[in-house]
């Protein structure tokens, strides 16, 4: 009989993309607060990217739109049984998100010193939200049609 050797390979799961993305959405929001118009870039300082002044609605509306559909599309296919421990982590991944903005909004309201950073804010909060309600609401859907609660006798 062969030997079987497991091979891992390098491959990251839906999951453990999602994680990433939600940290990373993270990062970009500490920058975003405590780092943006600060001088931290030099010249570069609000020109350079995709959120300079000029357009920060609008990219953060489209930043929105992508993590916001990973994160919940990503749901249906990444419920296995190999996963349920990333699966967790996930969903607290998500809670990042709304905690930094959340302190930024609560703790340290000097640091959104325009309407349009404001706005910013309040549009940063109600993603997570969206992504925790929607991500808990899509996750009990499933598992409740996986265990058969509801289903008609038969």
């Amino acid at each position: 009989m062969p030997e079987q050797s497991e091979h891992h390979s390098g491959r990251i799961s839906l999951s453990g993309l999602s994680v990433i993305m939600a940290l990373a959405l993270a990062a970009w929001e500490v920058y975003f607060f405590w780092g943006a118009d600060r001088g931290l870039l030099g010249s570069l300082d609000g020109k350079l990217g995709f959120f300079t002044p000029d357009r920060l609605g609008f990219n953060t509306a489209w930043l929105v739109l992508v993590y916001l559909s990973y994160q919940l599309i990503s749901i249906p296919f990444a419920i296995t049984y190999r996963e349920q421990i990333i699966g967790v982590l996930d969903g607290l991944a998500s809670v990042v998100p709304l905690m930094v903005a959340a302190v930024a909004i609560i703790g340290h309201p000097e640091l959104l010193k325009t309407p349009q950073r404001w706005e910013a804010a309040v549009l940063l909060v109600s993603m997570s939200l969206a992504d925790l309600i929607g991500g808990f609401a899509i996750t009990i859907g499933l598992s409740r049609r996986t265990i058969g609660f509801g289903a008609p006798p038969g």
